[in-house]
């Protein structure tokens, strides 16, 4: 039977981070938008902001734990993690969890999904039942985008889909939705740091994927990658950044923060230097740059938030 520090790395703890990245952005932008209309709505709705943000927070991280279980399984069936794979070595590949507990282990997170989305939208949010509704089959969409990755028959991340899914799950539904179930209010203008986070899950994934791409591409994996060949997979990678960092910069301008809010940009920093070393760095040795994306990325939304709410 599989240890529990077995399960603890096929959840890859590094990527966590990144899934709670788009809740707390939606946190922050929605502590905003109430502390604006009224400090009295502020107070009187701080414990259920509390637990929106928390279950959100859990459901995001339960999300990408069984993302990243589902990929360890889906891509070991499909004979993509072979002996040519540059990336850490995952558990099923290693023989360390077996097919029958990656199984149990799977709807077992799955569950803990479930439990967890019931439990934000039924009973700390105060939906009505349409709002309800809708979160959950969002929910539920959410967890089949999990499965289906690399799962089934025609999984979207082998018709390079892949990005597509990740931008609207861990940008659009993470931050816009997080922002909603804690306002009860509708902006469109979060989709803009929405779509900013969107783009730096895009990164994170784009980094593996460049890393991946030779075994990716005979294997028969046809990630947006192996779509766009290495050379435009950069190019793709530039924009993601760049992009977020324009759409988080377009928001404050429509929202008239303070000059002090854009001191975010200062950050650009780090990501212009890892994209320097990225661009110097041959794909079989990026993993380490998959970390450093999901850390920046990060500590990008507490300054943005932090500065917006000083």
């Amino acid at each position: 039977m599989a240890k529990f520090k077995t399960w603890i790395k096929a959840a890859r703890p590094r990527t966590v981070l990144l899934s709670f990245s788009g809740v707390l952005l939606g946190g922050f932008l929605a502590f905003d938008q109430l502390r604006s209309l009224s400090p009295e709505l502020v107070e009187g709705s701080k414990g259920r902001y509390i637990f929106v943000i928390l279950f959100a927070a859990l459901t995001a991280i339960l999300l990408q734990i069984l993302s990243n279980l589902a990929n360890d399984y889906g891509d070991f069936k499909k004979g993509t993690d072979n002996m040519k794979r540059v990336g850490p070595q995952r558990e099923m590949q290693s023989g360390a969890i077996t097919e029958q507990e990656m199984k149990r282990g799977l709807a077992f997170t799955a569950m803990l999904c479930l439990i967890s989305g019931a439990l934000l939208i039924f009973v700390f949010s105060g939906l009505t039942w349409q709002e309800l509704a809708v979160f959950a089959v969002l929910g539920l969409g959410a967890v089949l985008a999990a499965l289906l990755y690399t799962l089934g028959k025609r999984p979207y991340g082998y018709r390079g889909l892949g990005d597509l899914f990740c931008f609207l799950f861990f940008g659009w539904a993470a931050v816009a939705g997080t922002f909603y179930l804690a306002t009860k209010s509708l902006d469109f203008s979060v989709l803009l740091p929405a779509s900013a986070m969107g783009f730096l899950s895009n990164a994170v994934l784009n980094i593996n994927n460049m890393r991946d791409y030779e075994n990716d591409k005979a294997s028969g994996k046809n990630s947006l990658v192996v779509k766009l060949g290495l050379k435009n997979a950069f190019i793709y990678h530039c924009l993601l950044i760049g992009g977020a960092f324009v759409f988080l910069t377009v928001y404050l301008v429509l929202h008239q923060a303070a000059w002090y809010s854009y001191l975010f940009v200062v950050l650009s920093i780090l990501f212009i230097k890892d994209l320097i070393a990225i661009k110097k760095t041959k794909p079989e040795l990026l993993d380490p740059f998959l970390g450093r994306q999901v850390k920046h990325s990060f500590l990008l939304v507490v300054v943005f938030g932090v500065l917006l709410l000083v």
